[in-house]
Formats: structure tokens, C-alpha cells, sequence
């Protein structure tokens, strides 16, 4: 392979002095039109074998180098050797198509989209077949980019007219149709691209705006005479762009390895970095916004995120792409990373294998975190069991031993009704005496239900339950505000409790007069505040004050007290709830 690459080399160089020698002496061109023509070979060919050494399996490469023997080879055809304007005029006019080719293919190497193969396969078909049937025509009486001189070698009947119609249709479809949908596919390609890609794929734009210059250059000089002066200033910048194409080319290709050059700084940087931030160092380090990391923890059998929440990997063709991360056949972290960045998969290997030590300290914080949502997630279920287990007792007492001494009451009033004056003195005292017993238990019976878990609140939600609490406290008690929608179940039965809570402790404690209550919810969360007049001085680490901060916190909220003495005492908590 270093043998064939050092006879390109060789090759091109002989074909630029070729070249040179040809615009100097046969179309009598001047050095400053001459040079040009051969550095835009040069700088293609230049490119294309250092694309092709450092990145020998990308095809891009082997394509810059045809595109510039392509551009070298063309002024064979202001030759006034037969031989040599036939091979010129038939092979240069390839380097059109090598030129889209290589633009499209960049920067794996490949066309895959169908719409940009079905354009360069059209290229290649319409840069080869035209100038063949041009040269099977060709006499040599000249054609409007090609002086009069020698005819082809491949003339089998002179028709000058059909020639010049030949060249003028090539103009016209490739430098017309074929450039305009060349121009299409670049934009769509671009507008299509990830981010990452999109920067990835910025010397497009060069291709592009080469593209329509030379279209628009091309259609002047085949169809506009004279021919505008300010296209000769078009001519430079498009002899300017097509010498940069390739090197633009050549730096996006090489940019992983430029990348991997500087995985010393990386293990630097991560050595100084938190768990945090290993993210967002490797998301620097390969130009991705979009990167994610997930840590694998195999007592779970399964990766979670930085915050130990169970993350499922994209399937093939999701629009993201993961590399793994190992040690010792173990896995230790997988990165999520944009697509194309499976074009470098050494970069991201790199990346990862620098970043190992860091992801497995990384991957133990999100093991602790992971350990901790499901301790909430245990709190949660808990007290969720606790309030059902509420629910169903208070059901069990009201449609149970609630509705039989309610039963019983009533049969010894019916009795006593019976009885009426023949009735026993005694007896009619010891009925009259069981029966207020047994309405003291039903009361009795049915404040225990409520304060296990009250009907009410399930039936009517929080805001009736707030102002049925408020007209059973034996205080001056105002609900300044209660949302009106339903609310979920268990932030409902929080929000009750805190309120059961501070008002109890008010009546018992506080000595207030005045008690207000105001339960909002906005901003995906539920606040729920108690305040009231009294002495103040509430003890917080009191056992029901606490008991209330963990339900609360079970529910990923908070509980807050304050009570200065002399100054009242108010009880907020905050629960998240979505809308």
C-alpha cells in the first residue's frame, strides 16, 4: 500500500508539470491562470493520501486523490496531441462527479442516503457517456471550451454540430439539473444532521457554494456573450474554494485523532473532577451535548443513571448510539452518545478507557443513590400501606360494630316505646342509661374512624375535609384556601394529617384563639399551612411533629415549624404534586 501511495504521489506530480506546461504552451494561458488549475490537483491529491494513511479503512481518501488526478488530467484536452486531448476529454470531465462523490461520501467514506447515490451514480454516468459520444463526433474544429487542434483519436463520423450540442447538453445536465439537486442534498443532508454532526459536516457548505459557483460560471461562458467581468472574480473565489475543500476535508477526517491526542488532558481534568462532572468532561472532550452516561450495578442487573433511577439502553436504530465501558470483561459504565460517533469508535474507546477509574468511583456514588430511591421508594410504599390499612379499619369500624350498637340503640328505644308507663321504674333507668352509653360509644367509635382516616376526605377530596375538620375543632378555625380539584390519594391523607396535627397541638398546647388554614397548589406542588395565635414555643422533634415530617418526606416533601415564643406557631408542608 506505501508503495502504490508513493506512486500517486509521484504520478501527481508529473501530471501537474504536465498540466502546466500544457495551459502555458498549447492554450497560451499566463503563470497566474496556469498555477491554479494544477494547485487544486495538488491540494487534492496532497490530502487524499494523508486521509488515506492515517485513516487507511475510510474511502474518502483513495476518492481526493481521484477527484485531483481527475482535475489534472483535464487540461490533457487543450493538448495538440490527438492521443492526449482524447484521454483529457474523456477522463477529466470525471472530476465533476469525483468532486460530489467525494463531498456526499464525507466523512465515512460512503453514500448510503438513496436519493445522494442515485445522484452520484447519475454523475458518473452522465461524465462518462457525454464526452465518449462527444469524441466519436469530434473532428477537431473546435468547441466553446476547446480550441480548434487535433481530432479524437476515437472519430467515427465527423458532425461538429452534434458536438457543440453534445457539450451543451453536458453543461446543462450536469452543471444545471445534476449541481442544483447536488446543492438540494447538501442542505437536507445538513438540516437533517444531529448537532454534533451537523458541525461535523460544516466543509459541506464550501462543497455547496463551490458547486453553484461553478454552475452559475459554466451556464455564463456556455450561454451569455460577452461574458459579465464580474465572473472572472467568481473564477478566483471558486479556484480559492476548491484548493481548501480538500484540506477542510482532510481536518474534519482527522479531527478523532486530533481528539485522542489529547486524552492526557482528559485524565488531567477528570482527576480534579466530581462524580458530577465526568458527564459533562467527556461531553467536551467528543464535541456531544447529547451524551449521557449510565452506570451498571449487578446486584440490580441493570444500568441506572446519575441518580441511581433504572435506565434502559436504546435499541439499534433509536437515534442513539451506546459504547461500553469494561474492565477486566466486567462492565463498568455505558455511554449514550450521538450516532456519528460511531464513525470513531476509537475516540470514544479512548475516552472511555481514560475516563475507568473515574466511572467505576462514579458508578459507587450512583450505587448510594440508587440505594436511596428505593429506601424512598420503601418509605413511600410504607406509608401508602399504612393510610390503606387506615382506609379499610375505619371501613371495618363504620359498616361493623359502628352500625351494630347504632342497631342496638335503637332496638332498646323501640323497647322502651313498647314498655311505655307498665315499665319498671328500674328497668326504664337501666334502658334509658344503656342507651345514652351506647350513642357516648357510637361518638366515641366515630371520632376514632375520622381520626384514623376520615370518610369525607375520600369522598369529597381535601377541601371538604378541611372545613369538616375546621367545624369539629372547638376553635375559631377559617380555610382561607383549599385547591377544588381532586388531588392523589396519599398527598391528599398528607396534607389531612399535617392539618390534624398543627390543629391538635393548638387546641392542647398552644392556648390560641385563631387558627387559619390555607392548602395551594400550584407549581406542581402542594403547600399546606397551619398558623395560629398562641404562646408559640412548639417543640418540633415532638413525636407527632416528626411522625408527620416522615410521612411527608416518604412523599418526597418537607415538613417546616416555626414558633417563637410569645409569637404564634405555624406548620407548613410541602408535597410535589404534578397537575
Amino acid at each position: 500500500m506505501r508503495k502504490l501511495q508513493v506512486a500517486i504521489a509521484a504520478a501527481g506530480l508529473v501530471l501537474g508539470v504536465i498540466a502546466y506546461q500544457i495551459l502555458r504552451d498549447d492554450l497560451h494561458q499566463s503563470v497566474i491562470r496556469s498555477l491554479p488549475a494544477v494547485a487544486i490537483g495538488w491540494s487534492a491529491i496532497a490530502s487524499g493520501l494523508i486521509a488515506w494513511r492515517r485513516r487507511p479503512a475510510n474511502r474518502l481518501g483513495p476518492l481526493m486523490v481521484a477527484y485531483g488526478l481527475a482535475v489534472l488530467i483535464r487540461p490533457w484536452q487543450y493538448s495538440g496531441e490527438a492521443l492526449m486531448f482524447t484521454i483529457g476529454y474523456a477522463l477529466g470531465q470525471l472530476n465533476v462527479a469525483l468532486f460530489g462523490h467525494t463531498a456526499l461520501a464525507y466523512p465515512t467514506g460512503r453514500v448510503t442516503d438513496r436519493l445522494e447515490l442515485w445522484l452520484v451514480r447519475a454523475g458518473y454516468v452522465f461524465a462518462v457517456l457525454i464526452p465518449f459520444a462527444t469524441l466519436l463526433v469530434y473532428d477537431g474544429g473546435g468547441l466553446r471550451y476547446v480550441p480548434p487542434g487535433p481530432g479524437s483519436v476515437l472519430l467515427v463520423r465527423a458532425d461538429h454540430e452534434l458536438a457543440l450540442d453534445l457539450e451543451q447538453t453536458f453543461v446543462i445536465v450536469v452543471y444545471g439539473i445534476l449541481a442544483a439537486c447536488f446543492v438540494a442534498l447538501v442542505v437536507r443532508k445538513l438540516v437533517l444532521a444531529t448537532p454534533r454532526l451537523r458541525r461535523i459536516l460544516a466543509p459541506l457548505l464550501l462543497a455547496a457554494v463551490l458547486a453553484a459557483l461553478r454552475a452559475l460560471t459554466e451556464f455564463a461562458f456556455t450561454f451569455i456573450s460577452p461574458v459579465p467581468e464580474f465572473l472572472d472574480n467568481l473564477y478566483w473565489w471558486q479556484v480559492a474554494g476548491q484548493i481548501l475543500l480538500p484540506i477542510a476535508l482532510l481536518a474534519g477526517l482527522l479531527r478523532a485523532r486530533l481528539a485522542r491526542a489529547h486524552i492526557a488532558d482528559l485524565l488531567v481534568e477528570l482527576d480534579s473532577t466530581p462524580p458530577d462532572g465526568i458527564r459533562d468532561a467527556l461531553a467536551r472532550h467528543l464535541g456531544d451535548a447529547s451524551l449521557e452516561l449510565v452506570f451498571w450495578l449487578p446486584e440490580r442487573g441493570a444500568y441506572v443513571d446519575g441518580n441511581g433511577v433504572t435506565v434502559e439502553l436504546p435499541l439499534p436504530g433509536a437515534g442513539r448510539s451506546v459504547t461500553a465501558i469494561a474492565h477486566d470483561g466486567e462492565p463498568v459504565a455505558a455511554i449514550l452518545h450521538d450516532p456519528s460517533l460511531d464513525e470513531e469508535p476509537e475516540l470514544v474507546r479512548s475516552a472511555g478507557t481514560a475516563a475507568r477509574f473515574a466511572l467505576e468511583n462514579a458508578r459507587l456514588h450512583a450505587e448510594v443513590r440508587a440505594q436511596l430511591v428505593q429506601v424512598q421508594e420503601s418509605r413511600r410504599r410504607i406509608v401508602a400501606a399504612g393510610d390503606e390499612q387506615r382506609r379499610r379499619i375505619e371501613r371495618d369500624i363504620h359498616d361493623g360494630a359502628q352500625q351494630r350498637l347504632v342497631a342496638l340503640a335503637l332496638e332498646l328505644r323501640a323497647t322502651q316505646r313498647r314498655l311505655g308507663a307498665r315499665v319498671d321504674p328500674d328497668v326504664e333507668r337501666v334502658l334509658s342509661g344503656a342507651v345514652e352509653e351506647l350513642q357516648v360509644a357510637v361518638s366515641e367509635l366515630r371520632e376514632l374512624a375520622r381520626g384514623l382516616h376520615p370518610a369525607i376526605l375520600s369522598e369529597e377530596g381535601l377541601a371538604g375535609a378541611l372545613e369538616s375538620l375546621a367545624a369539629r375543632t372547638p376553635l375559631e378555625v377559617t380555610v382561607a384556601a383549599a385547591p377544588p380539584e381532586r388531588l392523589p390519594p396519599e398527598i391528599e391523607a398528607a396534607a389531612y394529617f399535617v392539618a390534624c396535627e398543627a390543629l391538635a397541638n393548638a387546641v392542647k398546647h398552644a392556648d390560641a384563639s385563631r387558627v387559619t388554614i390555607s392548602a395551594v397548589h400550584a407549581d406542581d406542588s402542594l403547600r399546606v399551612e397551619v398558623a395560629d395565635d398562641g404562646r408559640g414555643g412548639a417543640n418540633s422533634a415532638g413525636s407527632g411533629l416528626r411522625g408527620l415530617a416522615d410521612r411527608l418526606e416518604a412523599h418526597g416533601g418537607r415538613l417546616t415549624v416555626a414558633s417563637p415564643a410569645g409569637g404564634g406557631t405555624r406548620v407548613v408542608g410541602e408535597l410535589p404534586c404534578a397537575s
